[in-house]
């Protein structure tokens, strides 16, 4: 039972750090990426659909992206869904050039303290999980299904687990740090 818990947190708090580093990978850094545009939304046919599904994303250079439709006719919505989402597309006939210029340093600035933010909430999240497999635990314990010592070891388990995810949170937010510090 004890491990049962150990395991459903650990897990819990390995997706919390999957969902932070996802989360990161669409703030802009100096360099182009595709996943910068994977929240961008077009209207393909009448229904709202993400760019990705109906258009190629890929770097053109450090600094620019370019977005192929796989219909030519879908040029024009391509462009009304990346000015919606406040990009400034080129279109150079049937492919569409974005240029992504450097962040200014105040820009790289705001962009950490989102970062920074972005990290507390995981490390929120991951307390919380904490949180939820000591309240399991207490109630194993008060179920009379383990004894006081088995308690505290799990206690003691759970917060190893929570120190390990915190520092890799700490670690994932750092590393996007010093990649949006760059120049």
């Amino acid at each position: 039972m004890l491990n049962d818990i150990k395991k459903d947190a650990q897990e819990r708090m390995a997706k919390s750090i999957d969902a932070l580093k996802h989360t990161l990978t669409s703030i802009r850094t100096g360099r182009a990426s595709p996943a910068l545009l994977e929240r961008v939304v077009v209207n393909a046919y009448g229904a709202s659909t993400p760019l990705n599904q109906v258009a190629t994303i890929t770097n053109a250079d450090a600094h620019s992206l370019l977005v192929t439709p796989f219909d030519k006719s879908m040029v024009k919505e391509i462009e009304k869904g990346l000015y919606n989402a406040e990009f400034t597309p080129n279109t150079l006939g049937t492919s569409i050039r974005i240029n992504m210029p450097p962040p200014t340093e105040e820009r790289r600035k705001e962009l950490a303290k989102q970062v920074k933010g972005e990290g507390e909430g995981s490390k929120v999240a991951i307390r919380n999980i904490r949180q939820d497999a000591n309240k399991a635990i207490a109630a194993l314990l008060k179920d009379k299904a383990i004894s006081e010592d088995e308690k505290k070891r799990g206690e003691d388990d759970i917060q190893k687990l929570t120190d390990k995810a915190i520092k890799d949170v700490d670690s994932v937010v750092a590393d996007k740090e010093k990649e949006l510090m760059q120049v």
